[in-house]
């Protein structure tokens, strides 16, 4: 699967933005999808997830703050990020999981997914 996202752009504290993540070439439904971020000098981690059914996950730093939704028709998972803080500045990224059942667990680990998309980048100024 090839993962496309895009979105990012620089925005003020308290403000918000919208990233959205199209896959090609593939049946996006049969895939969990996730987003992950990473800042300079750490790790990537996780943010979101979304399974093939619609349940949701978060990381709890942005839990309240943020969505993941999908959109099977237009094959693409959007993550909606409000009350942003400088502490959300990163490279956010897309993923997936080729999954076999509906109802599979939230995937929120890095090694969970197998194809990644390019990474878009937010910046939160203060």
């Amino acid at each position: 699967v090839q993962l496309q996202a895009f979105g990012g752009g620089l925005v003020q504290a308290g403000g918000s933005l919208r990233l959205s993540c199209a896959a090609s070439g593939v049946m996006f439904s049969r895939y969990s999808m996730g987003w992950f971020r990473q800042a300079p000098g750490k790790e990537r981690e996780f943010v979101a997830a979304i399974t093939r059914s619609g349940t949701t996950g978060y990381a709890d730093s942005v839990k309240g703050r943020f969505i993941v939704f999908r959109d099977n028709t237009k094959k693409t998972v959007y993550l909606e990020m409000n009350d942003l803080t400088p502490a959300d500045t990163a490279v956010y990224y897309c993923a997936a999981k080729t999954t076999t059942i509906l109802s599979s667990p939230v995937y929120s680990d890095v090694t969970d997914y197998g194809s990644w998309g390019q990474g878009t980048e937010v910046t939160v100024s203060s």
